[in-house]
């Protein structure tokens, strides 16, 4: 076992390419960050109606989650480098468009929708890759799980960041230029992440370097090292990794199942907030949700559990339902806040778990893919808690709203708790040193 300095977060900075592929990965990310609520304020401001804002940043959403898994299976498909420039470059010279159609008012809506959505449909799946790349960059075990709760905590608080630049660059000058910020944020995180050395692919060895190897051992020498294209341009898992994966659907279920719990309690705690009178609150309650999540999600990266993912993630999302529920039968905002920190301990562990799982059982050529999809089953789960939790709000008391909205968490629990079946491959560790128990 390792010491804890030599597994340590610092550690996982220090490791060759790490710190600097990390930080070009959170510059793009900070553009998702700001662009959301500078949209909405930029759109509302341009045509002063909030249902436009409102349809725009749907469209906008909409087409970025649904689509994520598609542009992953490019960035598999064709590599990082090739994918991802062309991707980001898009993605920014129409959310500069945007920036200058919102500038002024005048803009019709039906245009701010078209290319709203349109911009949506090219963001660039920065989170997947980087994910990706961690297994590249760091071996298997507790350094490993160290980066992804790392990531996980960094993305999170990225979107606490975010909203504070948005407002601040409202307040001092125009909401477009949060947007045209965000387009200069992406592209140069984007471009620094793409061309980064850890992106770079290995260099195949001469025909007559390569050891001759047979019967078992040839299968797994012939495992490709990371999801980078061969020379005819494609790489292997081109199949969806769904279907390629039975253990893969364990973390998309409760990924969609957390993010359902967490947009149903965006709208509870608004609405918990105003029947105590005290709406302004709500920012208190957030916080709290917040840094309960970084504490949780640093806490549960610095220890070496014992037990294997696929039994923490059942627990996680049980544990997180339990105290989401919970906090529906608080007295006060005060006690809110403490419960909601609570239930905030456990988002991060969950949701690092999940990417890790999916990235552990997807095609080797998949794992961007396999990321992207427990992403866009986060945010449609997010969206359709928040949904259908506002059905129930006003017809039931709150604290049945609290158990209801709780509920996906705990049925996506119940449905990982039984043996993940494994594709049928080694791992590029595993091939490289068959010995070695991972």
């Amino acid at each position: 076992m390792s010491s804890p300095s030599a597994a340590s977060y610092h550690a996982v900075l220090r490791a060759p390419l790490a710190g600097r592929t990390f930080v070009s990965a959170l510059v793009g990310r900070l553009s998702y960050g700001i662009v959301f609520l500078s949209l909405v304020l930029a759109v509302t401001r341009a045509t002063g109606s909030y249902t436009m804002a409102g349809t725009a940043m749907a469209l906008f959403g909409l087409a970025s989650s649904l689509l994520s898994p598609l542009r992953a299976l490019l960035i598999d498909r064709y590599g990082i480098r090739r994918a991802l420039p062309p991707m980001a470059a898009a993605y920014a010279l129409l959310l500069s468009l945007v920036a200058v159609l919102t500038w002024r008012p005048g803009t019709p809506g039906a245009v701010l929708w078209l290319f709203a959505g349109l911009t949506g449909a090219f963001t660039p799946p920065l989170g997947p890759v980087m994910r990706t790349l961690w297994r590249d960059l760091l071996p298997e075990g507790p350094l490993l799980r160290r980066a992804y709760s790392l990531d996980t905590v960094a993305e999170e608080l990225l979107y606490v960041i975010g909203p504070l630049i948005a407002g601040v660059l409202t307040g001092l000058a125009h909401p477009s230029l949060g947007i045209a910020l965000s387009a200069g944020l992406v592209t140069g995180g984007s471009l620094a992440l793409a061309f980064s050395p850890a992106t770079r692919p290995p260099a195949a060895p001469p025909p007559a370097e390569r050891p001759a190897v047979s019967g078992r051992s040839r299968a797994a020498a012939e495992v490709p090292a990371v999801s980078q294209p061969v020379d005819d341009g494609r790489t292997v898992g081109r199949r969806s990794p769904v279907a390629g994966a039975t253990g893969l659907r364990r973390p998309i279920v409760v990924a969609g199942g957390v993010g359902m719990c967490l947009g149903a309690l965006s709208l509870l705690i608004v609405a918990f907030a105003e029947r105590h009178g005290q709406l302004a609150a709500v920012a208190w309650v957030e916080a709290a949700l917040a840094t309960g999540s970084a504490v949780g999600g640093l806490a549960y990266g610095a220890v070496s559990w014992r037990l294997g993912l696929e039994r923490w993630l059942p627990l996680l999302a049980t544990a997180l339902a339990l105290s989401l529920a919970a906090a529906g039968f608080a007295p006060d905002m005060v006690a809110l806040s403490l419960l909601v920190g609570v239930a905030g301990l456990f988002v991060s562990p969950v949701l690092t778990t999940a990417y890790m799982l999916a990235d552990e059982v997807a095609d080797p050529g998949s794992r961007t893919q396999a990321g992207a999809w427990v992403n866009t089953a986060f945010n449609t789960g997010h969206s359709a808690g928040s949904a259908s939790v506002g059905l129930l709000i006003g017809r039931h008391a709150l604290a049945t709203c609290f158990v209801a909205g709780a509920l996906p968490s705990l049925l996506g629990a119940l449905a990982g708790l039984g043996k993940a079946r494994r594709p049928a491959r080694l791992s590029t560790r595993e091939a490289a040193v068959p010995d070695v128990k991972q």
